[in-house]
């Protein structure tokens, strides 16, 4: 069966299909996506725009034609952090699921985080023993952690990259007293997360997903030696210290010229290093691993299930 998510983020609109095959990973067939960049276009209440709602919906409209042209047998919608927290998300919502032609589930926080934490303790197996997640997408941070396949425990903050630099960055590069201001909320708000997860004990084993890791862990991490082609990367939390200062000095357009760091994630890739630096050493990790299974590969695995019973 070829299976397709169509997932509506706070950064991209995204096309994942896969042939699913009994007892068998699933293989992408195609990967696509339009950027979005919707924490541009809140205002002050947190409203998306017209031009927001324009923008999703051509990137919805893309998306929809692409899974009819790729023959996608089973399609799902899912719409999260950007549209979940908007005032106006119901009403935009009733339009995309029109243009789609198919229903658009909003997840919750929790429900990422179970998702996300599902797909990397699928990729890295039982053999991780007890896992600690990290994800930070634009609107929000989830992390989960636990020994089976869904956590013992799971959060969701309003800490995400681009929702962050839209509050606490807007000077390109940003100024020392927007990265202190921005620095002590982040650290506020993950104080509480950090004391519940200590009566967990120390994980086995702790992974990063999420494309905003991906491109710090291209600049700031270390590659790991793997059988196959997927590429892996370890990023250690004094390194990520090192480069997030140096990223925050250098402007939005040559951020590009560092490796891993894309157009659609180069203005807001501070924010999102300094969440992730934050988060590590209130969490007391000192060296993660990037996972590259994430939300939608979770969203997808979930469904294979359902379909198996």
């Amino acid at each position: 069966m070829r299976l397709g998510v169509i997932d509506i983020g706070s950064n991209t609109v995204h096309l994942l299909v896969v042939d699913a095959v009994r007892d068998a990973r699933p293989g992408p067939a195609a990967d696509e996506r339009t950027t979005v960049r919707l924490m541009r276009y809140l205002d002050d209440e947190g409203r998306l725009n017209d031009d927001g709602v324009a923008a999703l919906r051509d990137a919805v409209a893309d998306a929809a034609r692409a899974a009819e042209r790729l023959q996608v047998e089973d399609s799902i919608g899912l719409a999260t952090s950007a549209i979940r927290a908007a005032p106006n998300g119901a009403d935009v919502l009733d339009q995309l699921e029109k243009i789609a032609g198919v229903p658009l589930q909003v997840l919750t926080g929790e429900q990422e985080a179970e998702l996300t934490f599902l797909a990397a303790r699928r990729w890295h197996g039982w053999a991780a023993g007890r896992l600690l997640v990290i994800d930070i997408g634009g609107g929000s941070l989830e992390i989960a952690l636990g020994i089976d396949e869904r956590p013992e425990f799971t959060a969701s903050l309003p800490l995400g990259a681009g929702r962050l630099t839209r509050l606490f960055l807007p000077t390109d590069p940003p100024t020392d007293k927007e990265m202190a201001a921005l620095k002590s909320h982040v650290k506020e708000a993950l104080r509480p997360i950090a004391e519940e997860l200590r009566r967990f004990g120390r994980p086995d084993h702790v992974v990063g997903t999420s494309k905003t890791i991906r491109s710090l862990a291209r600049l700031a991490g270390q590659r790991v030696a793997v059988v196959g082609p997927e590429e892996r990367r370890r990023m250690q939390l004094a390194d990520l210290k090192d480069w997030t200062p140096r990223l925050a000095n250098i402007p939005a357009q040559q951020r590009m010229e560092l490796p891993g760091i894309t157009a659609e994630r180069t203005h807001q890739v501070v924010g999102g290093a300094v969440v992730v630096q934050r988060a590590m050493k209130a969490l007391a990790v000192d060296e993660l691993e990037l996972c590259p299974w994430a939300l939608r590969e979770g969203v997808i695995l979930r469904r294979l299930d359902q379909i198996a019973e």
